[in-house]
């Protein structure tokens, strides 16, 4: 808040790489699509319902405690150990091989 204060009443530019520096942004490139696909094929080839997962914790923990937070992540891992991908992911770790997702 302090740094967007700063910019707010400044009205200043923000550079980009003072904005990466800052955390505003989590990378710079000048190959912007390239970068964007290889990010959704990574994605896509994940473990999507532990993304999904992810995504939904994330925003419903924001407005809520630590105590309660760290009480969803508890029961949100509860569930994603339950699927195959978490099986699969466990077997290709024990073996020291690249796990291959498929969403289930």
């Amino acid at each position: 808040q302090g740094r967007a204060s700063d910019l707010l009443y400044s009205g200043r530019s923000m550079s980009a790489d003072e904005g990466l520096a800052w955390g505003f942004f989590n990378r710079l490139s000048d190959q912007v699509l390239e970068l964007s696909i290889q990010t959704a094929k990574d994605l896509a080839a994940g473990p999507t319902f532990a993304h999904g997962m992810t995504k939904k914790m994330l925003h419903q923990e924001w407005n809520v405690g630590v105590d309660e937070a760290i009480e969803m992540e508890a029961q949100a891992q509860a569930i994603c150990m339950q699927t195959k991908d978490f099986q699969r992911a466990f077997e290709a770790f024990a073996a020291k091989k690249k796990p291959q997702f498929e969403g289930n």
